[in-house]
């Protein structure tokens, strides 16, 4: 029997799968067997398999769409009946090194206290790039952070690298190891579920690698939120609940303090420009979460991403000639600006100025680019002035600034507001959350 079952979850992405697949197929080690499983797609991805590799996969076609854990759960179950002794999880949109599974099996072999191993993951676009070489659960900041991100894969990184999870991109798993902790997360629906499951592989007491030598090319972009809000919701509703089960009592309050005030920036931002739907959408999963609401989401909470773009266009007419005055360090994003300007208005001739190098000439609308609007205080604000932060929030000039000067009020209400609730609801959640096993401390 070979020693490894390899899961590829796909959904929609006839192409990308059957090119993973292929490289699979190319890899210098036979010592795996292919599982494709589909989550109901609605391309030609069923049929194309089948066409090219029905005799060398074995392709499971769930009847919905399940997610990614879902979808991931269905090949990793039937692996782990199957007894193999490892399960590879790749992504659809991966191509692997020849030698990516047969190190990663080499090194597990050999290593017995590791539990999961991923791949060095590079971009597709620019595989001189890292994308990422282990994750980091940051429990003071209540992120992650992808180890190496962007920097240049060269000889001298390490050749393995320990974290708190991997990417499910491409990871090695004792199927041993699944038997105690259990397979993916499947009540995330996708999202934070690598993450979770690396966290479970650690506190079971085994050691979570990333191997050099294993390399694989992750195309990146579908997560991009340019159509609706899908995306937002399952980010934000299984980011928040991650840390409600797992940040310690006595660090709630600077969990809720982080996570509130990230929701009432979204909130505040959405009122002022007159974009509603994200601000909806992360409500909702905010709900959810505290509420413990998991899974598929139900109706009604993702929606179309509405964009206004009537303050930029006001913006791009007040004059023919602009000034954007910025500090050093927000000179990239202020260049973004004024490409937003041009397109509103091809014709008009801007200049950026920083604070440091140059002084501002007199130009038909001189703009302010700051970090964060809201921030500015009412003696700051200059009616002749326009004022733009990162976020595209736009005061014109001699425009309303009664949200901008409310800000720190609602900011206060907001949160004592909502403590009582989140702090009953995360106390909650943590007196009922059990994990599968004892954990080793």
């Amino acid at each position: 029997m070979k020693s490894t079952g390899v899961v590829i979850c796909n959904y929609n992405k006839a192409d990308y799968v059957m090119n993973c697949i292929q490289s699979v197929l190319e890899s210098k080690t036979d010592d795996y067997d292919i599982f494709v499983v589909d989550n109901a797609s609605t391309d030609d991805s069923v049929e194309r398999i089948r066409k090219s590799y029905d005799s060398q996969v074995t392709l499971i076609v769930n009847p919905e769409n399940l997610g990614g854990s879902g979808g991931f759960n269905t090949g990793i179950r039937k692996v782990v009946e199957s007894g193999y002794k490892y399960v590879w999880c790749l992504d659809n949109d991966v191509i692997v090194d020849e030698h990516a599974l047969d190190t990663l099996i080499s090194f597990m072999d050999e290593h017995p206290e590791v539990g999961m191993t991923g791949s060095k993951v590079v971009h597709m676009e620019n595989p001189d790039i890292i994308q990422q070489f282990g994750l980091l659960v940051d429990f003071e900041q209540f992120c992650t952070a992808a180890r190496y991100l962007n920097q240049y894969n060269t000889p001298d990184l390490p050749e393995v690298v320990y974290s708190d999870a991997v990417a499910a991109c491409s990871v090695l798993v004792r199927t041993s190891l699944i038997k105690i902790i259990g397979p993916m997360p499947e009540e995330n629906f996708l999202y934070w579920d690598d993450t979770e499951w690396g966290l479970l592989c650690n506190l079971a007491g085994y050691k979570v690698a990333s191997l050099g030598a294993s390399v694989v090319a992750h195309a990146m972009g579908a997560k991009k939120e340019d159509v609706n809000t899908f995306v937002t919701y399952y980010a934000w509703r299984n980011w928040l609940m991650f840390f409600l089960k797992y940040t310690r009592e006595d660090c709630l309050d600077s969990l809720f303090e982080s996570f509130a005030g990230a929701i009432f920036e979204i909130v505040y931002d959405g009122l002022y420009r007159g974009e509603e739907n994200r601000s909806k959408t992360v409500m909702f999963a905010y709900d959810d979460a505290l509420h413990n609401q998991l899974g598929k989401a139900s109706e009604g909470k993702i929606f179309p991403v509405d964009k206004n773009t009537a303050p930029m266009e006001k913006l791009a007419r007040q004059g023919k000639s602009f000034a954007i005055n910025t500090p050093e360090d927000l000179k990239t994003q202020a260049g973004w600006l004024a490409e937003s300007l041009n397109a509103c208005n091809p014709d008009a001739k801007i200049r950026i100025v920083t604070e440091k190098t140059d002084a501002p000439d007199k130009e038909d609308c001189e703009i302010m680019f700051c970090q964060n609007l809201f921030e500015l205080k009412e003696q700051e604000l200059n009616p002749a002035y326009a004022y733009v932060d990162v976020r595209d929030n736009i005061l014109l000039p001699g425009g309303d600034a009664t949200l901008i000067l409310g800000y720190d009020t609602a900011y206060k209400a907001f949160l004592a507001s909502q403590k009582p609730l989140f702090m009953e609801c995360a106390k909650k959640i943590q007196r009922e959350f059990v994990l599968p096993f004892t954990p080793v401390l």
